[in-house]
């Protein structure tokens, strides 16, 4: 049976509280992206924004949740966590909302097809932008009744002086993944969810790979790490290349972000969290200024279990370096042979 809105069985159980909290949030605030269906309903989540733009701020935003990362590295399951904690409203991939907020900031391509930015900094934040963003989520909390927003948005990792423009008490959690199993994961679902229309493909990589262009010409060309090697990268057509690249760019990214703001930037590894998930969420909880819930830890010892390794992936020659590097940097030892 297909899932809605990320509500399984045990959530349904153990807080059915929270499903309407959940519906709310994927039905209302999300919306949806050109992979996945039910698209009618777009302009009726945009048409909303507009009006919860006039009305007055309903509801402060105070300390919202940031999961970052790159995508299929556990940011998903992390999410559905914070929703089993009775004080989180959790928003999927807010997209629709983001672009609302800020139209030059789609890279996939769901809402629009001109100029967008991978990077944003506090200087694409003016007072409309930032009015904009807390009276969205201001209503999205007043709407829910969540005491604290938490918004999965992997590629936010790229803009976290934009966010810290707009909410400068923001907490971002920084999801780290074995390189390899990651980038099996983007490519599987890239292949699993790519679609065509008319003369446009759809998969992880936007529009016609508008995302992969932008990753590319926005961030590799300027990265130490990629850019010598960056006339090889722009050839890329295999998938399991491409994510290596995103992730590559991501851990990087993430890793100087938690030098830099050690106090807003918390790192959780994926795979402590599925071998000793009451532990790493009790840190967690601790750093987002959360109380403990016993229903999230339950939750999680319920759904969680370590993951078996897997063997090798061959990747584009030009990677090994970049990819060997950035594996030992994010403490896994087995990178490529």
């Amino acid at each position: 049976m297909r899932m809605v809105a990320q509500l399984d069985k045990n959530v349904i159980a153990m807080r059915p509280a929270s499903v309407w909290r959940r519906l709310v949030s994927y039905a209302l605030f999300e919306g949806r992206p050109l992979t996945t269906r039910g698209r009618w309903v777009n302009p009726l989540v945009f048409a909303q924004f507009r009006l919860a733009e006039h009305l007055p701020q309903i509801s402060r935003v105070s300390r919202p949740i940031y999961i970052l990362g790159t995508g299929r590295s556990g940011t998903t399951i992390l999410g559905k966590l914070f929703h089993m904690h009775r004080l989180c409203g959790f928003l999927n991939e807010p997209k629709a909302m983001w672009h609302a907020i800020f139209p030059r900031e789609d890279l996939i391509g769901s809402y629009s097809r001109g100029t967008a930015f991978y990077r944003l900094d506090e200087s694409a934040v003016t007072e409309a932008v930032r009015r904009k963003a807390h009276r969205l989520f201001g209503y999205y909390q007043f709407m829910t009744g969540a005491g604290r927003v938490v918004d999965k948005y992997p590629e936010l990792i790229f803009r976290i002086p934009f966010v810290r423009a707009v909410f400068p008490d923001a907490k971002f959690v920084f999801l780290i993944r074995n390189g390899l199993d990651t980038l099996r994961s983007i490519a599987s679902w890239s292949g699993r969810h790519g679609d065509r229309s008319g003369n446009e493909n759809y998969d992880w990589w936007g529009v016609n790979k508008r995302k992969w262009k932008l990753l590319v010409e926005q961030v590799a060309a300027i990265d130490e790490c990629l850019s010598p090697v960056m006339d090889r990268i722009a050839e890329f057509d295999r998938q399991e290349d491409m994510a290596a690249v995103e992730w590559i760019l991501t851990m990087r990214e993430g890793r100087r972000w938690m030098d830099l703001l050690p106090r807003s930037v918390y790192p959780v590894r994926y795979e402590d969290l599925l071998k000793n998930p009451g532990e790493t969420l009790a840190a967690l909880l601790d750093f987002c200024e959360l109380p403990a819930d016993e229903t999230m830890f339950d939750y999680a010892g319920k759904v969680l279990s370590p993951r078996p390794e897997k063997s090798a992936v061959v990747l584009h020659p030009a990677l090994d370096h970049c990819f060997n590097q950035t594996m030992r940097d994010m403490g896994y030892g087995g990178a490529q042979p």
